[in-house]
């Protein structure tokens, strides 16, 4: 009897011993993201025997029976999922933002606006060289701002290009990691400590590839993962040891497009969605700066060739190239100006043409045919496009931030319980200590007995 109670004692202290340091572990990882909550599960230690016909039962205590892991697949799914939405949100805003900076940081539009206010000057006195000088330089500023705004865009674009070609490197080296992880699993004890820190791992790892590219999850029987892109009909990326790599393509005009198997796929969520529709927009907004800066050329060299300058010859063109990169100023005085209508005669003061010039660049007839209104059209479509995915972000933020919180609620560490778990299994553990005094008590008072 004394024997039983000393071996059920030391088993109960045993057993107490190892949840205070798997409740010690818990409160070391409190702040930890990837840590989830662990228990310790018991099982009861009997044994049976007999002789002959008589059998007994040996109570033997308790024992670590395996580590309870608190998990849920289901809110680990939401979590990639909100959060892929929310990084590819975050992207494709970063990108638009920097093309709008471009834009605005060139100047383009109040550059537009000044060119026009030295028309108007020019307009109170036609035949002053003054305000002709004047006009021919705001013109000069006007074209130079376009460059600055196409490789600030081109920069963009490239910057965007190189950061995609990176997270595909970096998801490719996640999915490596995630084959190994796999095959660990498979060679780990059910139950175990190592067991549950290689689940941590696997769930930190499929956190960190849903943030790059949204991503579907299937568990086995022994929690290996198995990875596709997209949805649940998309290309397997990893399976059990195996992995299937991720490529990239860059077409002519930068937008991106991305191969699994040599077979194209789509991505809807992660910041490579997000990049990959960045680079789809500026695709536009770079046709129609284009088409602002042609349509300049266009309304102010026609203007030119239809009115006459003071000398009473058709002006010469006053801008040339075909878009915004290659437009410049192709006027070399402002004695250049056409201002009068066709017929007059040399230095009329007549400014009709001119008039006529300052009609075409505000020209909202058709809608947007003037380049004042293309550029006008070009910043209010950005800022209306950011405003807009900036308000689905908050409110994706949001959905993530909830997903989040019931994960940890469900997964994490709450130091209240734990602390009320030190003082449990504390006395757990003195009360299997006082079980072993009291067998060695009995086993002395035994002995004393003559």
């Amino acid at each position: 009897m004394p024997t039983n109670l000393i071996l059920v004692g030391k088993s109960g202290a045993s057993a107490a011993r190892s949840s205070l340091e798997m409740t010690a572990q818990n409160i070391a990882n409190a702040d930890n993201q990837s840590y989830v909550r662990r228990t310790t599960a018991l099982a009861e230690v009997v044994s049976t025997g007999g002789i002959n016909l008589n059998s007994s039962t040996a109570l033997g205590g308790v024992r670590i029976d395996r580590i309870v892991r608190a998990d849920s697949h289901y809110l680990q799914a939401e979590v990639r999922r909100t959060a892929a939405a929310l990084t590819r949100s975050d992207a494709e805003i970063g990108g638009l933002l920097a093309v709008q900076d471009a834009i605005e940081q060139a100047g383009i539009y109040p550059a537009m606006a000044r060119f026009e206010a030295s028309l108007a000057q020019l307009a109170s006195d036609p035949l002053s060289p003054s305000l002709r000088t004047a006009v021919v330089e705001q013109a000069r500023t006007l074209a130079q701002s376009f460059g600055p705004a196409v490789q600030s865009m081109d920069g963009t674009r490239q910057y965007l290009q190189t950061s995609a070609s990176e997270r595909v490197s970096t998801f490719n080296n996640l999915a490596g990691e995630m084959a190994r992880t796999n095959l660990a699993l498979s060679r780990t004890t059910t139950g175990t400590t190592m067991q549950a820190a290689l689940f941590d791992q696997r769930d930190a790892l499929l956190s960190q590839m849903s943030e790059i590219a949204g991503i579907v999850v299937a568990h086995d029987p022994l929690g290996r993962a198995t990875v596709r892109i997209g949805d649940s009909a998309g290309p397997v990326i990893v399976t059990g040891r195996e992995t299937e790599p991720l490529s990239m393509a860059i077409a002519p005009d930068g937008t991106l497009s991305f191969l699994v198997a040599g077979g194209a796929t789509s991505i809807q969520s992660g910041a490579l969605a997000g990049e990959e529709r960045a680079l789809a927009r500026m695709v536009d907004l770079r046709s129609k700066l284009d088409d602002a800066a042609a349509s300049l050329v266009f309304v102010t060299n026609d203007a030119q060739a239809n009115g006459l300058t003071p000398a009473g010859i058709p002006g010469p063109a006053l801008f040339s190239g075909t878009g915004a990169r290659d437009i410049a100023l192709a006027l070399t005085d402002g004695a250049q100006l056409a201002t009068a209508p066709a017929g007059s005669g040399s230095n009329s003061r007549s400014i009709v043409n001119l008039e006529a010039l300052r009609s075409a660049l505000a020209s909202t007839t058709p809608p947007g045919s003037g380049p004042a209104s293309l550029m006008d059209g070009l910043l209010l479509d950005l800022s209306s496009n950011i405003a807009g995915r900036t308000i689905t972000r908050e409110a994706l933020r949001t959905l993530a931030d909830g997903a989040q919180s019931a994960l940890t609620a469900q997964t994490g560490v709450d130091l209240d319980t734990e602390a009320a778990n030190l003082v449990r299994f504390e006395q757990a553990f003195q009360a299997s200590g006082r079980v072993i005094q009291v067998a060695v008590d009995i086993f002395d008072t035994l002995l004393e007995i003559r």
